[in-house]
């Protein structure tokens, strides 16, 4: 006889909700759920909890320029190795730089247009400081010389991002041409890497306390009503991502000869387990491998798709612009064009290098919202309850926008024509059927 079948039934039922509750993603879901209701029948003991918010993005913040350093002078190091693998790497290197760019633009004008921020109750949000990012005129030679920091160390210890970014820069292109020696410094920044990457790990694991806390302050302090724009900015990313892949990618796809609709039809399966997990990388080797049976080059498919989920990461490149964004909107922060541009730039240096890591995201946010100072770093509790649920969406962006990388790369080095694509595509999902 089969244990399983003689286990009651409510055992069965109980390890099953044990399993569901040590997801953190149900956790966080139960945080907010808790902090909305404490802070609509108890407000004035809810405001009490935002320490809990507070700390959380402290212990955030405490791991950012390190991470930012590693990251960069590591991301601009694989850059050059991506160049010297040739014509493939240069082709990806290209392929990544110019959608990627197009995915932050596409974030920042639809975050424009829809405005999910603006509204948002006032009362007690923390009040933008720091000097405005964009001088006038006659002031950017201020501007510039404050980039430079006194020593290599203070921008680490002073916490003055854009400091940090140009120490980031000028080490990464100071390993660059060092040639074979810079490798042993590579090597030993990914074990550095991988001590912080651990280290926010156990971090992200306070990440239903943060929710808690900042949900049950924000709902105490403003209001059921301040759900709204939350919700506005969750509906707004979810919807400019769908057009992102359907319009963008769906354009890029088209140019090379297939549907996109079809490709999501053919990565089905790979996009499920997405969904399941918030993570692409948990469908990587079942991306690799679709994409080789389609007939796409086997180095190809090794060179662009590892590099493209550090280096092609569409869906958090939109919720980067569109998050910092909503932040100004949401504590009236006024951006002028140029100061959005400005943060667009930051973006796509801060965004180099970014890890598959859970919690990644909200730090590649926080480094670039830490350098555009007139957005305040603590208003980054205000959508820490949210951040989880958004999670799934950047993922399954950055899924598709690498399989589509991979299958445009392997068309423009003539390994597949059109027709092969579409045909291999349409057998393949007949034998999954």
């Amino acid at each position: 006889m089969n244990l399983s079948e003689s286990e009651p039934s409510w055992k069965i039922h109980l390890r099953s909700a044990r399993q569901l509750l040590g997801k953190l993603y149900t956790q966080v879901l139960l945080a907010v759920v808790l902090g909305i209701v404490a802070g609509s029948l108890a407000p004035e003991a809810a405001k009490g909890m935002k320490p809990l918010g507070d700390g959380f993005i402290k212990l955030i913040k405490m791991l950012i320029a390190p991470l930012v350093f590693c990251t960069i002078v590591h991301g601009v190091a694989s850059m050059g190795d991506l160049r010297r693998l040739g014509r493939v790497g240069f082709k990806a290197l290209l392929y990544f730089e110019l959608v990627s760019t197009i995915a932050l633009f596409f974030g920042l004008v639809v975050v424009n247009l829809l405005r999910p921020g603006v509204g948002f109750p006032t009362q007690d949000l923390p009040s933008a400081g720091g000097p405005d990012p964009i001088p006038k005129a006659h002031n950017w030679v201020e501007f510039a010389l404050g980039i430079i920091p006194s020593t290599v160390f203070s921008p680490f210890v002073n916490g003055e991002m854009l400091q940090v970014l140009f120490v980031s820069l000028l080490v990464a292109t100071a390993v660059g041409s060092i040639g074979s020696q810079g490798r042993s410094i590579v090597e030993a920044l990914e074990t550095v890497s991988s001590i912080l990457f651990a280290m926010l790990s156990i971090v992200v694991r306070l990440a239903p306390l943060g929710a808690f806390g900042a949900m049950a302050f924000t709902i105490g302090n403003h209001g059921l009503k301040s759900l709204w724009p939350l919700i506005g900015l969750m509906a707004c990313f979810y919807l400019t991502s769908g057009l992102f892949v359907i319009g963008v990618l769906g354009t890029v796809a088209r140019c090379a000869g297939f549907s996109i609709f079809r490709f999501l039809l053919f990565l089905r399966n790979e996009i499920l387990l997405v969904i399941g997990t918030s993570s692409s990388e948990t469908a990587m080797p079942g991306l690799m491998s679709k994409l080789r049976a389609l007939g796409c080059g086997q180095a190809t498919v090794g060179v662009v798709v590892p590099t493209g989920y550090s280096f092609n990461l569409d869906g958090t490149n939109i919720y980067m612009t569109m998050a910092a964004i909503f932040l100004a909107q949401a504590t009236n922060t006024s951006m002028s064009f140029l100061d959005q541009i400005v943060l667009l730039l930051v973006a796509m240096v801060t965004s180099k290098g970014s890890s598959g890591v859970t919690g990644a995201g909200f730090v590649t946010l926080a480094a670039t919202i830490s350098a555009v100072p007139s957005i305040p770093v603590e208003s980054l509790t205000l959508i820490v309850g949210i951040d989880r649920f958004m999670s799934e969406c950047r993922a399954i962006t950055n899924f598709i926008g690498n399989g589509v990388a991979a299958v445009v790369v392997s068309r423009w080095e003539g390994e597949i024509s059109a027709n092969e694509v579409n045909e291999k595509m349409e057998r393949i999902e007949n034998q999954i059927d």
